[in-house]
């Protein structure tokens, strides 16, 4: 931890299939720019919890553990910390949990920044209009999603625990549920190997293995999707999205306004996917220090 007083809180997020293993190479950079090349005024105070019934945090022992409820304890943990005034970042699910702690904690939020837009949704074209580029990429990303990429979502939405014996029982099984989404969803040209080690891999398989946690964090898409689940409120802190190209659905800033009503950066990335400080921790640090830089006062 870097122990400059100028250090802003900043609260990291996952989702699924990750863990906190995808913030290992971020931390450092995050909390300790000058020791890597960077400006001391840019320093942070990383929080990153595993969501909870991921990885070593407990499993809820009740229903009602969905993403509002998540944002609340986050709110409460960083007011337990101390921290009057901080920043929240996430991706996937952390994306969700972020957007709706901008909501919910807009007082003592400088800022959030999203890599995922899970709280938008497509807007028609302008009248008289077609799609733009932007639009039309996320469109067909959509369609591959429902198409190839959503079986495990509705799964998990709707009989989670089902699923958990098997993923439970067997480490191989275990394995091939979470890699093959690294494989889908990472700009790896086809092999996440060409970016990620084995061991970066298995470290995050191994989060779900030995803490037996299959069932309890496939309960989440269970929380969260179907009719009634939840209501997106609108967010009005100050915003930042960084879009990846390889994102399982590329952010669109006019789809995002109506629920992000203080967008003050966006950044097209040159490469990445859904696991943007896995992937490419040089540039996810490089945008995260950029959009907060300027809400470090007021």
């Amino acid at each position: 931890m870097c122990s400059s007083d100028l250090a802003m809180p900043l609260l990291l997020t996952h989702g699924w299939p990750g863990s906190v293993v995808e913030f290992q190479k971020v931390i450092g950079p995050l909390t300790d720019p000058t020791a890597h090349g960077g400006d001391a005024a840019d320093a942070f105070h990383v929080v990153c919890p595993s969501l909870p019934g991921f990885g070593f945090s407990a499993r809820p022992a009740e229903a009602g553990w969905g993403v509002d409820r998540i944002a609340d304890a986050w709110a409460q943990l960083m007011a337990r910390l101390g921290y009057a005034r901080y920043g929240a970042q996430g991706g996937d699910w952390g994306s969700a949990v972020t957007t709706a702690l901008g909501a919910a904690d807009a007082d003592h939020l400088a800022g959030i920044h999203v890599t995922l837009a899970m709280a938008s949704r497509p807007l028609p074209p302008e009248p008289g209009g077609q799609p733009s580029a932007e639009e039309a990429r996320a469109l067909r990303r959509i369609q591959h999603y429902q198409d190839w990429d959503a079986g495990y979502s509705k799964q998990q939405a709707t009989r989670p625990q089902t699923l958990a014996y098997g993923l439970a029982d067997s480490p191989v099984g275990q394995a091939a549920w979470i890699l093959e989404k690294f494989w889908a969803w990472t700009d790896c040209d086809g092999d996440p190997l060409n970016l990620l080690s084995q061991d970066e891999l298995l470290d995050n398989v191994m989060l779900y293995w030995v803490t037996g946690t299959a069932a309890s964090s496939a309960r989440l898409y269970w929380e969260s999707f179907g009719p009634g689940k939840r209501q997106v409120r609108p967010v009005q802190v100050p915003s930042g999205v960084a879009v990846y190209p390889q994102e399982i659905v590329p952010p669109v800033r006019r789809w995002m306004e109506p629920v992000f009503r203080n967008i003050r950066h966006w950044r097209e990335m040159p490469r990445g996917g859904h696991f943007a400080a896995f992937e490419q921790p040089a540039l996810f640090v490089d945008d995260v220090r950029a959009f907060f830089r300027g809400l470090r006062t007021g």
